[in-house]
């Protein structure tokens, strides 16, 4: 049974569908990436995809535009991005306990939207792969690579522009300055307070984004709690990459990764527990957490609230 794994179409599928999977990872961990280095630890991510996921799918289910449900998931996505920034930066909230409640408001609300207006588990029409010409064309690559769909190209493009506004603009400097010592930001004209409202709600836009992606392009329907702690998986996925987008991209591979390879574990009925499969993306969460931990240095004012002394 294991020697099915090698197979070339099964290994051709399970590396199509682990770089598909990795684009909610990818959209969510870069956006808290940005909010983290301007010093502010969003534990919301989760609450924010879910109610992404559910906004873009509702639009999809009653029009079928998926542009438009899109659109929507965005704008919910940096509402509640905005929030979780008045609430940690203008209120000064302890953040964990702040990215808790909006996890959990997340939470709650999406799964009570989705039984008073849907209540049941309907399908839509998502994005569609979208086949890059003459790349597509190209043996197993072309297959594995240039056959996605369009939400799929955008999670990697976010790789490269996201290291490029990090390390070489002058928004990026200001917000690794933020990040690391907000005093000495402040003295030098700095605006700590913006630079963090425009980080977290970038983040939450990218998590709203994360959670469409999910509802209308890889699984195409909204059910109770569809991200599954995956808003979580992202976070760690950010300590992971030592808050640099080309490592959070290795991160993400290797989580969507493993995770494919548990779905075809049991497509192609090898004996394993379906529950010890299920549990090896969050095994290697841990793994990943224990070892992020020893080798990584956070920015220095994460988590910590700042207040201008006049």
């Amino acid at each position: 049974m294991w020697a099915d794994l090698f197979t070339g179409s099964v290994l051709v599928g399970l590396l199509s569908s682990g770089i598909r999977l990795a684009t909610p990872y990818l959209y969510a961990a870069i956006g808290e990436t940005f909010g983290q280095r301007s010093g502010v630890l969003n534990l919301g991510v989760d609450g924010i995809m879910l109610m992404g996921a559910f906004s873009g799918f509702y639009v999809v289910f009653l029009t079928g535009n998926l542009w438009l449900g899109l659109l929507l998931a965005i704008i919910v996505g940096a509402i509640m991005g905005l929030a979780m920034a008045f609430i940690s930066v203008t209120l000064n909230a302890e953040q964990g306990i702040s990215g808790i409640g909006v996890y959990l408001f997340g939470l709650g609300m999406s799964d009570l939207l989705f039984q008073k207006l849907v209540n049941n588990v309907e399908t839509v029409r998502g994005f569609q792969p979208l086949h890059i010409p003459l790349l597509s064309d190209i043996p197993v690559i072309g297959e594995i690579f240039f056959q996605q769909n369009i939400l799929v190209y955008g999670a990697y493009l976010m790789v490269p522009i996201a290291w490029f506004v990090i390390n070489k603009t002058t928004f990026g400097l200001k917000m690794r300055a933020v990040g690391e010592n907000p005093e000495a930001a402040d003295t030098l004209g700095v605006s700590v307070a913006k630079v963090r409202y425009l980080t977290v709600t970038f983040g939450g836009i990218m998590s709203g984004i994360a959670g469409a992606s999910l509802s209308i392009a890889l699984l195409n329907v909204f059910q109770q709690n569809l991200t599954n702690g995956l808003g979580f998986i992202a976070i760690a996925l950010v300590y992971f990459g030592g808050w640099r987008p080309g490592w959070v991209l290795i991160g993400s591979l290797l989580f969507s990764m493993v995770n494919s390879l548990q779905v075809w574990v049991q497509v192609i009925g090898i004996e394993i527990p379906s529950d010890i499969a299920v549990m090896m993306p969050y095994l290697l969460t841990i793994v990943v957490l224990v070892i992020s931990a020893q080798r990584v240095r956070q920015p220095k004012a994460l988590s910590k609230a700042y207040e201008r002394m006049d």
